[in-house]
């Protein structure tokens, strides 16, 4: 049986570098940000950025934040970062990495943007879940929901001249109607389980924390309801 040597040989090596098996052990994963500046590495990210490439966007900004923590552009690369993170569904640490700004730059002059894309992350999660399954905001448990009013809130507090300062208080009218639903939602359920004082508490949160939402009236009837129930005649 003839044998040729040489078409097994080369069968051999092309198998070993697909399978990236070498002599002398796995390949060492080439760094294309080795011996860039911080400013090189950022200017590359927003590219990627610009591009939706958040993987890599995420990989050059986590090398650029460990590389170069006192740097200039320090603060810009943890917002970046943050927002790199939103869009790439990592909410937790987009919301860790705006805390460690809020907290290491408390005087920057982007602090409004940190408070105001801390709002949005809370703001949104779980959207496509929630698109998916038909789900209503308002069927959610509030308290992340109020954690996103909170963070607006401060942020329209602090900034009110701030760019942002408008858009966030749009939010604000959204989840603000949005808990007071979900809040009388389960008070109306309190009701119907003959559980006033419940009720009773869920109607008057809506009234003491959101007095301008939509739902004063219906909160304004439960608690009067909810105290008629309970023999409660002075309010």
């Amino acid at each position: 049986m003839n044998i040729n040597i040489s078409s097994i040989l080369t069968s051999l090596l092309l198998s070993l570098i697909l399978s990236g098996c070498f002599i002398f052990g796995e390949p060492t994963e080439f760094d294309e940000t080795l011996g860039r500046t911080d400013a090189e590495i950022v200017r590359a990210a927003e590219v990627f950025s610009a591009n939706k490439d958040w993987v890599r966007t995420i990989e050059y900004l986590e090398k650029a934040e460990k590389r170069f923590p006192n740097s200039r552009l320090a603060p810009q690369i943890k917002l970046n970062l943050a927002y790199a993170y939103k869009n790439f569904y990592r909410d937790e640490e987009a919301l860790a990495m705006l805390d460690k700004f809020i907290r290491t730059y408390p005087n920057h002059p982007a602090l409004d943007y940190a408070y105001y894309l801390k709002g949005v992350v809370l703001f949104v999660d779980r959207g496509i879940i929630d698109e998916i399954t038909m789900q209503d905001i308002s069927d959610r448990d509030v308290s992340q929901l109020e954690g996103a009013f909170q963070a607006l809130k401060q942020m329209v507090r602090l900034f009110p001249e701030s760019g942002y300062a408008e858009d966030a208080a749009n939010r604000m009218t959204y989840l603000m109607n949005k808990i007071s639903e979900r809040e009388l939602h389960v008070a109306r359920y309190y009701m119907r389980r003959e559980a006033y004082i419940g009720a009773l508490n869920r109607a008057k949160y809506v009234l003491e924390n959101y007095s301008q939402s939509v739902h004063q009236e219906e909160a304004l009837v439960i608690t009067i309801s909810a105290y008629n129930k309970l023999g409660i005649k002075d309010l």
